[in-house]
């Protein structure tokens, strides 16, 4: 091999090569992180926050942001970020040549869970204060997309007597119960919840919107009628 020029040629212009290419790196390397080079000068909200404080952001970038443009931690500011009250998700980019844009994504609240914290349209659970009037939502721990889902489709069909759920339960043993903005609660079991509410709508017209006053409890669990005050309709 020692005698083989061209190969030792072909060789030695690889070493040279990548030794290039190995002092080229860290020549780069040691130039983006040093401190006082491409400084970050600015955080800026992609668009202004509806229910996020966008003081609150600041702050945590302010505090928390560390290095250069280069540099820094985009993770680690995106999970603080996400902490915050009403903070969804959130998304970091650099914007050169000194300044970092976030876009804020924020939780659309749906309705209270088991009336501590909110659930938000995916249904998904959070933490947050908020003054709205909104429908109370009741069940364990993993239930809440579940919950979410159920309360739509119940209130698509409420929607034809002018009615909507104020509270929507889910039991440990899986059962649903509504409680209506007319007072009354109702029982729909464990199954056949849509086809059991669809006879309520079906018969509310006719033998029960006149007793919306005083008809607190409608037990639709009845395979042929409904219980009304504990006395069976058919």
């Amino acid at each position: 091999m020692w005698d083989n020029v061209p190969l030792l040629r072909n060789i030695t212009s690889t070493l040279i090569v990548f030794s290039v290419l190995a002092v080229l790196y860290g020549a780069a390397y040691y130039m983006v992180h040093l401190p006082g080079l491409f400084p970050l000068h600015s955080v800026r909200l992609s668009a202004a926050p509806q229910r996020v404080v966008a003081e609150e952001v600041l702050v945590v970038a302010r505090n928390e942001v560390r290095g250069n443009f280069f540099t820094v931690d985009i993770e680690r500011l995106r999970q603080l970020l996400e902490k915050l009250p009403w903070v969804r998700s959130v998304n970091i980019r650099r914007e050169f040549p000194d300044r970092l844009v976030v876009q804020l994504e924020e939780h659309r609240v749906l309705a209270r869970w088991n009336n501590s914290t909110l659930v938000n349209m995916q249904g998904e659970v959070f933490s947050a204060d908020s003054e709205q009037v909104l429908p109370g939502f009741i069940g364990q721990v993993g239930d809440s997309v579940e919950v979410a889902q159920r309360y739509g489709e119940f209130s698509r069909q409420l929607a034809a007597l002018n009615l909507h759920v104020v509270q929507l339960a889910l039991s440990p043993r899986h059962a649903w119960q509504l409680r209506l903005s007319n007072g009354m609660v109702l029982e729909l079991g464990r199954e056949e919840m849509q086809q059991r509410l669809a006879r309520f709508v079906t018969v509310y017209p006719y033998s029960l919107a006149a007793q919306a006053g005083s008809a607190r409890y409608v037990d639709m669990r009845y395979r042929n009628g409904f219980a009304v005050g504990g006395m069976v309709k058919s």
